[in-house]
């Protein structure tokens, strides 16, 4: 007990030293009453050296944004772009004004590696900026992807492997990294304005759980070369505009629009009061698609996916369910390929 005591007067003596005059660890020769904290951390605009600091001194100098050649200012688009999915996703349009917002698409999507960032390009994706580790001037691949890049005005980026691997989610990037903008979707009504802009009657073509993005993209191809007048995807159970859909597109998709509704039944409920005739393709149709009528009227195709076919409260929906004559009655078709041989149809009854 008295040891006990004799240490505890020597350390309280010493304060933050041992007996051998050394500082105690962890106290840098101090007592605990002269240790103090840094306090609360402070605020992400007040640190030094964060990239919002720097980016509310830009703003404070009287230099908004930041510049799109910086891996800071593309940081501050993500942000942006994020903010603005938050607030404006698709399906939230103000339904009361003339002026009223279009939603944006999701979140932006980014590309990785070599082959997947150059396929890309060619295609024409519309892009944000193109984020590029150390030069592989071995690799042709590499020289292309930074020659279409400038071409098309994306911003380049150098960013090192740990930025990369970031913002890949750890995914095999080979350097590169290719940051595709939000899809903005259309309006369901906007397919209808652009339809009586033209004169023509409304051809829309509905999909009903086709997740796929290259059928999304294949049938917009479609739908571009038969003279459509848009795409309607719902906002569940289904593909969304991404690169692949770009790709598989192979540019229609800049031509075409595509709608996001936040209820396909609704949304062709809504169409049927607009007097369009809904025709949805299921292999069980009591109709042959040659002998529908109404295909050089207002109508709307619904072309659902390939396993299950339509939906239920889809098909209950629909005016007239559609069969297209196939020589083995086993054999089921690609949502892609139905719903291109039905534009065609129609392409050539409205021709006649």
């Amino acid at each position: 007990m008295s040891g006990g005591a004799a240490g505890g007067s020597a350390r309280s003596g010493r304060g933050g030293k041992t007996k051998s005059g050394k500082p105690r660890p962890g106290t840098g020769g101090y007592g605990k009453h002269k240790l103090e904290g840094k306090g609360p951390t402070p605020p992400a605009k007040m640190r030094p050296g964060h990239p919002a600091q720097r980016r509310a001194a830009a703003k404070a100098a009287g230099r908004p944004g930041g510049g799109t050649s910086s891996a800071d200012g593309a940081r501050a688009g993500d942000r942006d772009g994020r903010a603005a999915d938050r607030g404006g996703r698709p399906g939230r349009e103000q339904r009361g004004g003339a002026d009223r917002s279009r939603g944006a698409g999701d979140a932006p999507e980014v590309v990785a590696g070599r082959n997947a960032v150059l396929e890309s390009l060619r295609a024409r994706v519309p892009a944000t900026a193109l984020y590029a580790g150390p030069r592989d001037g071995s690799d042709p691949r590499f020289n292309e992807v930074i020659r279409l890049a400038a071409d098309a005005g994306i911003p380049l980026i150098e960013a090192g492997r740990p930025e990369l691997d970031r913002l890949t989610g750890g995914a095999v990037h080979q350097s590169l990294a290719l940051k595709v903008r939000p899809y903005d979707y259309a309006h369901p009504d906007d397919l209808l304005k652009r339809a009586r802009a033209r004169g023509e009657e409304p051809l829309i073509v509905a999909l009903d759980s086709v997740t796929d993005p290259r059928n999304l993209g294949a049938i917009v191809r479609s739908a571009a070369a038969f003279g459509a007048h848009g795409v309607l995807v719902p906002a569940r159970r289904s593909a969304h505009v991404s690169a692949g859909a770009w790709k598989a597109s192979a540019g229609a998709l800049a031509r075409v629009p595509v709608a996001w509704a936040p209820n396909l039944t609704r949304a062709l409920t809504s169409y049927q009061e607009a007097g369009l005739f809904v025709a949805g393709l299921d292999a069980q149709g009591d109709t042959d698609l040659g002998d529908l009528d109404v295909a050089d009227g207002p109508v709307v195709l619904v072309v659902g996916s390939e396993g299950k076919g339509l939906s239920r409260l889809v098909a209950q929906r629909c005016d007239v369910l559609v069969r297209i004559p196939v020589a083995a009655q086993t054999e089921s078709l690609n949502a892609g390929v139905a719903a291109g041989i039905a534009l065609h149809e129609v392409a050539t009854r409205r021709a006649r």
